[in-house]
């Protein structure tokens, strides 16, 4: 007796061919996860205090999150509907590329950067327009700008880029803009910002790029500095009429009242914050110093990683395999491998595994 196959529903070929999200996994109890670039310090004080007080699961969240736009508004010096807040600033990116970009239209970023640019730009029906990073890692802005059309509609700029770690700085980017026509939307992907220490970085919030600028919108998020990754929260700054797209394409209410809760009493500890991100700073400057003195070819380090550019020597399968081998837990991309800044107990064994490797 035969059996014969389901018949299953038409998918788009190219969203057959995506491959899914891939996670990075959990260490041994003994090694260390470095390859998601998770803060490895617990929840600020009275974060796990005000999740546990949000408990009417019954009840669906506000759709706004009014409170944590409230808190953001007064943080950064704008009115609340300047901030949209959603599941993570990837789901952001997501918002805004679907509102913004459709079949036959195109999606500007550099490459290689955040992994989820192509699949976004894929999901919406737009082309990817990738342009190759600069050698030592950042992006190539005269090259991008050069890369724009009449079909342009979303610029996606990683700063500091992720997984390569440069910046862009805050010359090069109002160049970059100046250059770009006003009617093509920017998204300024800060996702790491708390941990640039170049004070010639631009600083999207800090400089308000989005008043000189209404097409540039600010993303950021809580998972990275202030350690809510869990949670899923993010959030964007910009020209309330422009967010007004993204309010319509985002998901409703994927952002829980616990992540909320736990957002907003995140910003009531910024000292304790600061502490934090200074010894994060502190262990990437002495990673990236002991990579270099033993012959890694570095490059700037601004986000809490660093990153090993692949070569014909040692390949990026290579030397995820050998940390793997020791518990370490990296991210191999093609083009290198990314290494989360994690405990302080791990920098030794980084070095350890980094040197052999080099020898």
């Amino acid at each position: 007796m035969t059996s014969e196959q389901p018949v299953l529903p038409r998918i788009r070929p190219e969203i057959a061919a995506l491959p899914p999200y891939k996670q990075g996994r959990a260490a041994d109890p003994s090694g260390f996860k470095l390859s998601s670039n998770e803060n490895p310090f617990e929840p600020l004080p009275g974060v796990v205090e005000a999740a546990r007080a949000a408990v009417d699961f019954n009840r669906y969240p506000d759709a706004t999150a009014a409170n944590l736009r409230a808190a953001l508004g007064e943080k950064y010096g704008v009115e609340p509907e300047a901030v949209l807040v959603g599941a993570g600033s990837v789901a952001l990116l997501q918002a805004f590329i679907q509102a913004a970009a459709t079949a036959g239209d195109e999606v500007v970023y550099s490459w290689r950067s955040f992994e989820a640019y192509p699949s976004l730009a894929l999901v919406a029906g737009a082309r990817s327009v990738q342009v190759p990073n600069l050698p030592d890692g950042r992006h190539d802005l005269d090259a991008m700008a050069a890369a724009v059309t009449e079909r342009t509609r979303v610029i996606l700029l990683c700063t500091p880029n992720n997984p390569t770690g440069p910046i862009m700085t805050s010359a090069e980017f109002h160049a970059f803009v100046e250059k770009v026509p006003a009617d093509v939307l920017i998204l300024l992907d800060e996702a790491y910002a708390e941990f640039v220490r170049d004070p010639e970085s631009v600083d999207g919030l800090g400089e308000r790029v989005f008043e000189a600028h209404p097409n540039v919108v600010v993303l950021r998020t809580f998972s990275k500095a202030y350690g809510l990754a869990a949670l899923r929260v993010g959030y964007a700054i910009g020209h309330p009429r422009v967010l007004d797209a993204g309010r319509s394409t985002v998901t409703p209410l994927s952002v829980t009242a616990t992540a909320v809760a736990a957002a907003v009493a995140s910003l009531a500890h910024q000292a304790e914050l600061d502490e934090r991100v200074d010894e994060i700073v502190a262990r990437r400057s002495a990673l990236v110093a002991g990579l270099r003195q033993i012959g890694w070819d570095v490059p700037d380090a601004q986000g809490n990683f660093v990153w090993l550019p692949a070569s014909e020597a040692l390949e990026s399968t290579t030397v995820a395999t050998a940390f793997d081998a020791a518990g370490i837990i990296v991210r191999p991309f093609p083009e290198g491998v990314r290494i989360s800044i994690g405990e302080h107990e791990s920098l030794e064994k980084v070095l350890e595994i980094a040197g052999a490797l080099r020898a």
